[in-house]
């Protein structure tokens, strides 16, 4: 359970301080778009009141409680599966990268009303409209993880 924890705290500071430095340091909020590394990797502005790809983005308000509800407990069903099978580090580790990403969206959620979305990358002549943030490579990952490693074995 410590592993997933610390992860999960890693993962929601390292979200917070990078999403603090767009829109405070690099005011991308303002500006709306960098370029980083034409067309790889660009910083693109985009406030997500939905899901992935902008889903769900009309639901108003309805929708942004029900999306920090659900958020929470996806969060919260994660960690407690790691500590009722005492899970082995990698599916903690994968844990704790959910919960610490679902955990960042939530922030933004709670403080501007809607997630921020800032990460763009395209590749070899698709320019691809979305944009995403450190939060979401994290619940990514560790789902991802999660699903390949299979359901773990007690480790007690």
């Amino acid at each position: 359970m410590r592993i997933a924890l610390h992860v999960g705290i890693a993962a929601f500071a390292a979200d917070q301080a990078v999403k603090i430095w767009v829109l405070r340091g690099l005011e991308l909020d303002r500006i709306g778009a960098i370029d980083v590394i034409d067309p790889f990797l660009n910083l693109r502005m985009a406030w997500n009141t939905g899901i992935n790809f902008g889903l769900f983005a009309e639901g108003g308000d309805a929708a942004r409680w029900t999306l920090i509800a659900i958020a929470v407990a996806v969060s919260a069903a994660a960690l407690w599966w790691v500590r009722s099978i005492g899970a082995p580090p990698r599916h903690a580790a994968c844990a704790g990268l959910l919960a610490g990403g679902a955990a960042g969206n939530v922030a933004d959620r709670l403080v501007h009303g809607a997630v921020a979305d800032f990460i763009n990358m395209s590749c070899c002549g698709v320019a691809n409209p979305f944009s995403f943030n450190l939060a979401d490579a994290a619940v990514f990952a560790g789902a991802l993880g999660l699903a390949f490693l299979g359901p773990g074995q007690k480790n007690r």
